[in-house]
């Protein structure tokens, strides 16, 4: 019974439980049996919440009892980016820093999965702040991609998405600066969606670059994704960047799956040098497909694209030297130095030596001297100007497009330690997802067959408006049904059993 529990869907789980056929707590044990028996190989998760779990699905099971409806998703087992507050458990953005920290409150998005029901089961591991492709960055060791334990979950992410492919959650919370959902998605064979900026509150999501991070859904299957997504979307007094607009029905769009007419369009700076071959086959393939299921495909240009790189890795270092400032060792987190001998400026340099991994230095340097005198126009000010472009280069696309779609990273997953040494190789590997963070618009991963070369996954990454994050899930869903009915199975049944 448990092994049938966890291999089926978020929305067969919420069915099941809805119509009395199994319990929350059944559901919930059947999860945390499977962390118990493959998290020491996966290490998907930090911290392992069983009593609040199991607390948060008596709840459901009761409110049933009482002929309450709780809602759709209601005792579903969820795994939660470590980036999130939770109150009363421990919440590290996987770094020695914060190791050990328990916020006194819940992150809106944290809140949202607890009124509706969905049970968290434990915080997943992550890139330190967020800061990373790969979860190599943790301060408390790398995730394994459950289709090859020696190879990269994908970043920030990794978890995450490692989660869902071990089985270990039907569902999953992400957060993307720069493709760190997307990216991990398209590694491990899952779905993950990068909202519209501003469509998920960032309230209580611990902050890496403000004005490009954003929390979103990951599952097993476009259905999954868009229930989940409209659970933690909406307004949101406590963030200022939240959008004041209705939350698009994803969930309709993901049950409707239909393309026929619709404008898809294909960049042209989306390959090129770097790309492994065996990706941009399954991209062309998924181009076709598309083709053959009634969509226009329309090829289109978007010069500012090559510059998206560059203008990231500036823009995002300089938002996270403001943001990691906080972390002084006067207020929370971790403390070195405090023996007497040392100033508060000592103790702040000694913690931060202590607690800021190698990535973290990495980056507060580069954008604390791109904010520097003499050097902001030349720097921030400069990638800011390519910002600009590259939203005008995407409203000029959905002009004569309805949605892009491109790969979702160059190649598969790597394997563990191959680019450690090698930061600009890492970067490489958000090439395809950066644009959309700069601009603020949805953009969806979901698996699109195996590399012929190494049989390990690949993603294909569709792009909607911003706030018409319904048509991620329309495509999606389109895509996902005609793979399923070609291949006779999900995806991630090709994978090896743990």
């Amino acid at each position: 019974m448990a092994t049938e529990l966890i291999k089926l869907s978020a929305a067969q789980l919420a069915d099941k439980i809805a119509s009395g056929e199994v319990t929350a707590v059944e559901v919930t044990e059947a999860h945390l049996a499977r962390i118990e028996a493959v998290d020491e190989k996966v290490h998907a998760f930090l911290h392992v919440d069983r009593e609040g779990a199991l607390a948060q699905a008596r709840e459901v099971d009761a409110r049933r009892e009482r002929g309450e409806k709780p809602g759709p998703l209601a005792g579903v087992p969820l795994a939660l980016k470590d980036i999130f507050t939770t109150e009363g458990v421990p919440t590290t953005v996987g770094s020695k820093i914060l190791e050990g920290w328990i916020p006194p409150y819940d992150a809106t998005v944290t809140k949202r999965l607890k009124e509706a029901g969905v049970v968290i089961l434990g915080k997943t591991n992550m890139d330190e702040f967020a800061m990373g492709s790969s979860t190599e960055n943790s301060a408390f060791g790398p995730t394994g991609n459950p289709w090859d334990l020696t190879r990269i979950p994908g970043g920030s992410g990794g978890g995450s998405a490692a989660s869902l492919a071990a089985y270990e959650a039907p569902l999953a919370i992400g957060t993307d600066t720069g493709g760190s959902i997307r990216q991990p998605a398209a590694v491990t064979g899952t779905v993950g969606v990068k909202p519209t900026y501003g469509g998920v509150s960032r309230y209580g999501m611990v902050a890496f670059s403000s004005s490009l991070d954003q929390g979103g859904p990951c599952a097993r299957t476009v259905l999954d994704a868009a229930l989940l997504h409209s659970v933690i979307a909406g307004h949101d007094a406590l963030d200022s960047t939240s959008i004041a607009q209705p939350v698009p029905d994803v969930v309709a769009a993901a049950r409707d799956g239909q393309v026929r007419g619709l404008r898809v369009g294909v960049v042209q700076e989306f390959r090129g040098e770097g790309y492994q071959a065996g990706v941009m086959q399954r991209f062309d393939e998924s181009v076709e497909l598309l083709r053959e299921l009634g969509a226009e495909i329309v090829e289109l240009s978007c010069p500012s694209f090559t510059k998206a790189l560059a203008a990231y890795y500036l823009i995002a270092p300089s938002e996270c030297s403001s943001n990691l400032a906080r972390f002084d060792a006067m207020r929370y987190g971790l403390r070195v130095g405090d023996d007497g001998t040392h100033s508060a400026e000592e103790v702040t340099a000694l913690t931060r030596e202590a607690g800021f991994g190698d990535e973290v230095k990495r980056r507060v340097m580069l954008g604390t001297y791109a904010l520097s005198s003499g050097y902001y126009d030349a720097y921030y000010g400069s990638a800011q100007k390519v910002r600009t472009l590259i939203t005008r280069d995407f409203e000029k696309a959905f002009e004569q497009v309805d949605v892009v779609i491109s790969p979702t990273t160059p190649t598969t997953a790597f394997p563990i330690g191959e680019r450690a040494d090698d930061p600009m190789a890492m970067y490489l590997a958000d090439l395809c997802t950066i644009p959309s963070n700069l601009a603020g618009n949805a953009a969806m991963s979901l698996p699109c067959g195996l590399a012929p070369e190494d049989g390990l996954p690949v993603g294909l990454q569709i792009i909607a408006p911003a706030m018409a994050d319904d048509r991620l899930y329309r495509v999606g869903a389109a895509v996902e049904a005609a793979y399923q009915a070609r291949w006779g199975h999900p995806l991630l049944e090709e994978a090896p059993s743990l």
